[in-house]
């Protein structure tokens, strides 16, 4: 207890039994007197709340003079951080925290402020702003308000490994004027030689997660103590070196050797808690020269093929532009080559990056990346936005989807308008959109921003769309792995879009909460479409995965929505590299789960890391506009493919067909039509899959295999039937025994007596084969659609030449039911 509350208990109550109650209750909110008096909740002062020693961890009540320590566990961000004039923080004891106070630049303590009472309010109780008026318990904190009135955002926990910058690192958007070209390779690129630590200088090192490791803990903030200077310390004003850093949001650079004047290695850190997946960069250099050529080789990649030996540029962000000509990320790059580093005996082989650039400026601060970052931040920022806005708010609610593994919120947003009846609510199918669940595919949040622009906008189109349906959107499935600057795992160390059957619930919450909201979606409404948005590093353009449907009545209907996506996107969406094939070590994957619970037509939207090799874009690097304008054509699709006039769909569905055809015939295969559709098979005719980023699945973390396998056990084990107690359960048991017995026996009876009238007949084999196939025309005739043209009998052998022709096939192609 503080010294002065404990001199104040003893002056106020002399008993000590009535200090050690009146205490108790004032802890838990129930007393609110002074002195003597008797209890009172609906009167308290307020002064006490503007002592830092008195705030409670999680306050979120309207504040606009108190922000929290940075290092604090519940910290929240101002809203104004970016601002360059915001104030800086000045570390104080450990036992305070932060406030602000108005006018002032700098936080501090006012000892004027100590509470003259010893009173306490509880946290969980909400008063009016001057501490009086009926209290009433806060809404639960994990669903609602995740955003207070003043601006207030949830700072990133990171494990606490993870020695984190006290910066706020923010980049402005810019769309290029002109088209960003890929880089044509002339041959003559130079192939640098890997000298490594023992002949370079070390000028920057992250120490990395011990082997084995898994994730413990977290914290805002991430690392408790200093922070370590990293980078080495500058000589003088001539010195030339350049200073590195990647400890902030998603950033990714473990270790940088100078090895020439103007020559860096750089090694990436692998997925946290893994010893593979280095594909993101993200990282800083300041102390720049101007006209200069600088080479950089990233030595550690472990994919054989990559885009940048197609013409992708890395990115470059200069500080100095963004500040003078408002000017963003851009590509940048000469000399860009990607190759195969020398194996070493016993060693794993590695791929290495090398281009050159030369800074815009000198001594200024720029930033390379693999692709346009996005941040939890970022998003927060985002969605701050729209809670604040007073329409947008009324048909969007944000709630909280679950938190992670680190204790970050993943947020899940309702998008609909408001029905007027409930039949009118109850009739709207459901479509579910997620991104992120690989955070290094920063292309898939990107997408979804444009998806919500649009479908959060007021244009007719808009509002026709949430008039029809109820969107579930879970814009970052896998925060902690966008924080820490991972490419495709968890905190986990595992691909969380392999292992959406788990059933291991805490450690992999993200998915295992966004397949269970999807099954209570399933059981209100019909999803019509489900799709999640990744990123590709090895294929240009955007294009889908789907399921394929051996299903007679809905063949090919997987394929018109990617087919109508790529007639109203032809400069960026390529119909021909989607593919549809349903691979075993894809069974864990979010598009196979969710087409296994019901849904035709769900999906995994792929954009390039690059760009597009179509139409007016063609050899173009795509830049976040084209990205987010796939989310404009993902909604004006959804129109299409659900117009009540179906003269597209079948436009489409007819151009599906004739491609089948025409594909199955080059090949000199034959659709037997009138057998089981499910043996028809259309790998032979599939694009290649040889650019998916597919990795196998590890299966669960090493630490957690007893738990799944306990778990499994729980889940087999039969319930024990009860006894049966009295002689009545008994009775009524043994008659419904007795009447299912019964019914079976009069089934068998039917079935015989059908079968001996069938022996009756004459039997069909022994008419001729002419009058047989008679027989099947005139059953077709009875049952065709009008217009259908009958085919000619197919001849049979090993020795016809018969050629079947798309004509033939189309008359045998079955009613189609929509």
């Amino acid at each position: 207890m503080h010294p002065m509350f404990a001199a104040e208990l003893k002056q106020n109550f002399k008993d000590p039994y009535d200090a050690f109650m009146n205490h108790h209750l004032q802890y838990y909110g129930y007393f609110k007197a002074q002195g003597d008096g008797l209890p009172n909740a609906a009167k308290h002062q307020d002064p006490w709340e503007r002592h830092p020693q008195y705030l409670f961890k999680g306050n979120f009540r309207k504040r606009s003079d108190l922000n929290q320590d940075t290092l604090q566990e519940e910290k929240l961000i101002w809203n104004s951080c970016a601002s360059p004039s915001s104030g800086l923080l000045s570390q104080m004891e450990t036992t305070n925290t932060w406030f602000f106070k108005s006018g002032s630049s700098s936080f501090s303590q006012d000892s004027s402020l100590l509470l003259e009472t010893p009173l306490f309010k509880s946290n969980q109780l909400l008063f009016d702003e001057f501490g009086e008026g009926n209290p009433r318990l806060r809404e639960p904190r994990n669903l609602f308000a995740f955003f207070s009135n003043d601006g207030f955002l949830q700072a990133p926990r990171w494990p606490i490994e993870c020695e984190v910058i006290k910066e706020n690192i923010h980049h402005i958007e810019w769309v290029p004027p002109k088209p960003e070209y890929f880089y044509h390779p002339t041959g003559n690129e130079k192939v640098p030689e890997i000298v490594g630590e023992g002949k370079g200088t070390v000028v920057y090192h992250i120490e990395s997660a011990p082997p084995g490791s898994y994730f413990t803990s977290s914290r805002v903030g991430g690392k408790r103590g200093l922070i370590k200077q990293l980078s080495v310390n500058l000589q003088g004003p001539e010195d030339d070196t350049l200073l590195f850093e990647s400890r902030f949001e998603s950033g990714n650079l473990q270790k940088a050797v100078r090895v020439n004047t103007y020559d860096y290695e750089l090694t990436l850190r692998t997925d946290l808690y893994t010893n593979k997946h280095t594909q993101w960069f993200y990282f800083r250099v300041q102390n720049t020269r101007k006209e200069i050529t600088y080479r950089f080789t990233i030595v550690n990649l472990l994919k054989p093929k990559s885009l940048y030996t197609i013409g992708m540029k890395p990115l470059l962000y200069s500080e100095v532009d963004a500040r003078t000509q408002n000017m963003g990320w851009r590509r940048a790059g000469d000399e860009i080559k990607y190759y195969r580093k020398a194996a070493e005996e016993g060693q794993p082989t590695f791929y290495c990056l090398t281009w050159t650039v030369r800074f815009p400026h000198d001594q200024d601060t720029c930033y390379f990346a693999h692709f346009y970052p996005y941040t939890y931040t970022d998003l927060q920022y985002y969605l701050l936005t729209v809670t604040n806005n007073p329409i947008q708010s009324q048909f969007c609610k944000l709630r909280t989807l679950c938190r992670s593994l680190a204790g970050n919120t993943v947020y899940l947003l309702t998008i609909t308008n408001p029905s007027k009846t409930l039949e009118m609510a109850a009739a709207k199918k459901a479509v579910i959109l997620s991104a992120r669940v690989h955070p290094g595919e920063s292309n898939g949040s990107w997408m979804m921003k444009g998806f919500l622009d649009f479908i959060l906008g007021d244009s007719p189109d808009a509002h026709l769309l949430r008039d029809l349906f109820i969107f579930k959107v879970v814009p970052m499935l896998n925060p902690d792995g966008v924080i820490v600057g991972n490419y495709r795992c968890s905190l986990a160390g595992r691909d969380l879009n392999r292992h959406y059957k788990t059933i291991l619930k805490d450690s992999f919450p993200c998915i295992w909460y966004t397949r269970n909201m999807i099954k209570r979606v399933l059981e209100e409404r019909e999803v019509l479409l489900y799709c999640d948005f990744h990123g590709h590093s090895r294929k240009n353009n955007i294009f889908l995965y789907g399921c394929n449907s051996t299903s007679r009545k809905q063949w090919l209907h997987e394929r018109v929505f990617p087919l109508m996506l790529s007639k109203n996107a032809p400069d960026k969406f390529s119909f021909r590299s989607c593919n549809f094939k349903v691979h075993k070590c894809k069974e864990g994957t979010g598009r196979v789960v969710m087409w296994r619970m019901g849904i035709l037509n769900s999906y995994t939207m792929e954009s390039t890391f690059g760009g597009s090799t179509l139409g007016k874009k063609r050899d173009t690097h795509f830049n976040t506009e084209d990205l987010k304008s796939l989310g404009y054509h993902v909604c004006d699709t959804l129109l299409d493919f659900c117009d009540p006039d179906r003269t597209k769909f079948q436009q489409c569905l007819t151009e599906l067909k004739d491609e089948i055809f025409k594909k199955f015939s080059e090949l000199g295969q034959q659709m037997d039509l009138d057998g089981n559709w499910s043996d028809i098979s259309l790998s032979d005719i599939e694009s290649s899959t040889s650019g998916s980023d597919s990795s196998l699945s590890d299966g669960p973390p090493i630490h957690l295999l007893d738990m799944t396998e306990k778990l499994e056990m729980k889940k087999k084990q039969k319930k024990k039937k009860k006894p049966l107690e009295t002689k009545k359960q008994r009775n009524e048991l043994h008659q419904k025994h007795r009447a299912i017995q019964e019914s079976k026996l009069a089934d068998d009876s039917q079935e015989k007596t059908e079968f001996t009238a069938m022996l009756k007949k004459p039997p069909g084999f022994l008419k001729g084969p002419e009058a047989r196939v008679k027989n099947e025309n005139s059953k077709f005739n009875e049952s065709k659609k009008p217009g259908f043209k009958i085919p000619e009998p197919r001849k049979k052998g090993p020795t016809s030449t018969h050629e079947v022709t798309s004509g033939e096939l189309m008359g045998n192609f079955p009613t189609i039911i929509l």
